[in-house]
């Protein structure tokens, strides 16, 4: 039998290390895994984290393993490519820091043996991602194990597979289950029994057949459905490799009885029923851990998803910890799974593409939480040309052979036309849209879909991607790009009004449910963080925005005021929101009732009196919630953002009236026939040396006008880190300076 050892613990590190050793370093450092060498340098802004090679070294005595008749390396996630030595010889090399991958040290180990792994982060044109808003942390951040098994075994060289791919199909009441065991080196006296057990873990059905036979069939008769988070059921599927009577090999496989489909006029259903489905995306970081989490760090996250009331999660942008898709599962989560062919579309990665698709469907098939591969993220903001085309055309192809049960989509860009081809490609497919916080105004997401609706009535359309950026700023006027608590709730609520009542939407995820670890970023007062979460990175804090969700989506009864975080306020009367999934709400302030209101949208508006001190109770059938107001004469500065390290603030520029200053909307400056030369001078400057016409991989295109249009330059030079251009103070001053000299 099988079985696997944690090498998780007790391995040297060095950053510094110029050659790959072929005895253990008595002095690099002492690490344990999962380990990334990016956990503080890849959040703190700047965009200089370390890329580059480190290595990780660990001894292996033969003697201490268990008996095996072959030893296999699983590396579970190695950011982004790696090379595997031992006793200084190379053995494996592997490009994609997202998934398992197992190497054969069967003729390489000693009875005493130096393993070594070189993880490389750096830049390169061949594997995905190069380019993107999030940090690429490197290093072994998820678990590494040695696998013994015998000489006939289960295949463990497939993509990192598991050996068994499970197949249910709903045959009306029944659930005719297709299982195909994977085996190497069988002896012809061999045989595969497949079982079959249920929940609770009682034999189901079982048959043998001879080893080399392929694939099999079982029925389940009055099959119990996977039905999301109402019931998200999970039988197991077991195959064992006999020897006579003897089990030699064992792999098993969790799997759920469900059929879905997604329409373009009703949505997504389940098991023939509707089942809107309403969620967030998750990327895979957390402050100071970076993306070498453990298991109750996951545990948390569902945890959070769960009591926000979402029933479906897109994992962002690459392939997640088979923990979490093992949460998913559990928790009845429905998935959209992606590779990370993600901004910028590279000619030389065509084969990486390929490869780590390969990997998320062999790896994954058994999870009925997963409904939809994702091809790519966002990779025509420079357009699309054929050499992209056909790479997609290629993925969507091979998905298809390679598992017909679920469907492909896509996430695009906002300004990708919906009549380009590359939006034809996929099965289904979903935009990622920001009006009202990158440019435009909340009003326009709803019916910029149903635009779409109308000229392709045929393609199912869901929001893969909204969202805005808040943090601990507060004011009672909120306006798009103050990142206030108080307007990415404002946003929030207008977005679940125009997303939520369109049942034509197959899928609508937030963008995101946690702040994450973007360390080209310099916005909002936090740099090399993106805070358009509900939660913030730590998980430390719910955002107001995060109950305008639970309101909507959550069946346990709760009642949450508004602005906790905003206690100092000047207006006679501030108005106070209160968000409930009840459907009365009664606000009372210093005990005193100041009414009740109904609300279909489950969002309560409160005018209250601002006097003194002020204990605000909201009450809603059983439950009940308290904040606190108190008067001030002048507006408390501790609210209002302050970029940390920003080259310079907004109250730090010069703004004659009546003419332009950096604190202009660039729409405004270029509808003015000066302010868009000056504009467009300054772009030209600023790509002299880059490819003609891009910056940092970025068309200045029509479109990418339009999304950007709502920027005050200040704001959008704050930005450019994340597409590696730099702007300097003088340069800005310099700008301010002759905008300055442009009447409006």
């Amino acid at each position: 039998m099988r079985e696997y050892i944690s090498l998780n613990q007790n391995w040297a590190f060095s950053k510094r290390a110029q050659s790959v050793p072929v005895k253990k370093p008595l002095f690099w450092r002492k690490v344990n895994l999962p380990h990334t060498w990016n956990s503080k340098d890849g959040q703190d802004g700047g965009n200089d984290y370390y890329r580059g090679t480190c290595y990780y070294a660990k001894g292996i005595v033969k003697k201490d393993l268990p008996r095996g008749e072959q030893y296999y390396l699983e590396i579970n996630g190695a950011n982004s490519s790696a090379d595997v030595y031992v006793d200084g010889q190379p053995v494996a090399h592997h490009d994609g820091g997202y998934s398992t991958w197992r190497v054969n040290l069967t003729e390489v180990l000693k009875e005493k043996s130096l393993l070594v792994i070189a993880v490389n982060n750096g830049e390169n044109s061949h594997v995905y991602p190069q380019m993107a808003d999030f940090t690429f942390y490197g290093g072994l951040y998820r678990d590494v194990k040695l696998i013994a098994v015998p000489t006939a075994h289960f295949e463990l060289e497939n993509y990192g597979s598991s050996g068994v791919l499970v197949t249910p199909e709903i045959q009306g009441s029944d659930a005719m289950v297709k299982i195909e065991a994977q085996v190497v080196n069988t002896q012809p006296d061999m045989k595969l029994r497949y079982l079959i057990s249920d929940g609770e873990g009682r034999e189901v059905t079982q048959c043998i057949t001879a080893a080399d036979a392929g694939a099999v069939e079982l029925k389940i008769k009055d099959a119990h459905l996977w039905k999301g988070r109402k019931d998200p059921y999970l039988y197991t599927a077991s195959v064992e490799l006999l020897q006579e009577d003897t089990v030699t090999d064992m792999v098993s496989a969790r799997f759920g009885c469900r059929s879905f489909c997604i329409d373009a006029d009703k949505g997504f259903l389940l098991n023939g029923e509707s089942y809107p489905l309403r969620g967030v995306s998750r990327h895979q970081d957390r402050k100071g851990i970076g993306n070498a989490l453990l298991w109750e760090h996951h545990k948390e996250d569902m945890d959070l998803i769960c009591e926000m009331g979402a029933n479906t999660i897109r994992l962002a942008h690459y392939q997640h910890a088979q923990e979490f898709y093992d949460l998913c599962d559990e928790r009845g989560m429905v998935v959209w799974a992606e590779i990370p062919y993600i901004s910028k579309h590279m000619p030389e990665g065509r084969e990486n593409t390929i490869s780590q698709m390969k990997e998320l469907v062999l790896q994954n098939y058994n999870h009925p939480s997963i409904v939809v591969w994702g091809l790519s993220n966002e990779i025509t903001i420079n357009g699309s040309d054929e050499d992209l085309l056909e790479n997609h055309r290629i993925l969507n192809d091979m998905v298809h052979e390679m598992d017909g049960t679920r469907l492909t989509t896509m996430a695009c860009v906002s300004m990708c036309d919906m009549k380009d081809p590359y939006v034809q490609i996929p099965d289904v497919v979903s935009y990622n849209h920001y009006f009202g916080w990158y440019g435009g105004d909340t009003s326009m997401n709803g019916p910029w879909f149903d635009s779409f609706h109308k000229e392709f009535p045929q393609i199912p359309i869901g929001c893969s991607e909204y969202g805005c950026e808040g943090l601990d700023w507060h004011n009672s006027r909120p306006a798009q790009g103050d990142y206030s608590e108080e307007y990415q709730a404002y946003y929030h609520e207008e977005l679940i009004k125009q997303l939520f009542t369109r049942p034509y939407l197959w899928a609508t995820h937030v963008w995101n449910m946690f702040d994450f670890g973007a360390d080209a970023r310099a916005e909002g007062g936090e740099n090399g963080q993106n805070h358009k979460g509900l939660v913030t990175f730590d998980r430390q804090y719910k955002k107001d925005a995060f109950y305008a969700y639970k309101a909507w989506l959550s069946e346990e009864p709760f009642v949450h005021i508004c602005g906790k975080r905003y206690v100092d306020r000047v207006e006679e009367v501030t108005r106070v929101t209160v968000y409930s999934n009840q459907p009365e709400v009664e606000l009372l302030a210093n005990g005193k009732s100041l009414g009740k209101q109904e609300s279909p949208e489950h969002f309560f508006h409160f005018q209250v009196p601002n006097e003194g001190e002020t204990v605000l109770t909201a009450r809603a059938g059983e439950c009940s919630d308290e904040s606190r107001i108190r008067k001030v004469s002048e507006f408390n500065e501790a609210y209002r953002l302050k970029d940390t390290g920003a080259i310079l603030n907004w109250f730090d520029i010069t703004a004659p009236e009546g003419y332009f200053s950096l604190n202009d909307k660039l729409a405004d400056i270029m509808a003015n026939e000066e302010g868009k030369a000056l504009f467009m001078s300054m772009v030209e400057e600023l790509t002299a040396t880059m490819e003609s016409g891009k910056a940092g991989g970025f068309k200045l295109n029509a479109g990418l006008l339009r999304m950007i249009g709502g920027f005050t330059v200040l704001r959008l030079t704050s930005m450019m880190g994340t597409a590696n251009i730099t702007v300097t103070k003088e340069q800005l001053l310099e700008l301010n300076e002759k905008l300055n000299r442009i009447k409006k």
